[in-house]
């Protein structure tokens, strides 16, 4: 349980920073980032992609995270 929401910190923060160079904050990040997780998973599982190590579940929780930041920034009007 702590290892998902270090990679979800991890994975919001960066989505955060790839972004627009400012996150929402860190609970607003670690949320983000486990949900990207999730979309992550769902997305690159049918083509094979499967998170095996600490590094390849950062990459594809952060995807994931990114695409959910840019879709949350849009809605919003931010972007």
């Amino acid at each position: 349980m702590l290892g998902m929401i270090f990679i979800g910190l991890v994975s919001g923060w960066l989505a955060g920073k790839m972004i627009n160079g400012h996150g929402y904050g860190m609970f607003a990040d670690i949320i983000l980032g486990l949900f990207g997780g999730v979309i992550g998973g769902w997305f690159f599982g049918p083509a094979g992609v499967h998170a095996h190590h600490f590094i390849g579940a950062v990459a594809i929780s952060t995807l994931g995270a990114t695409g959910l930041v840019m879709a949350t920034r849009v809605l919003r009007g931010e972007f």
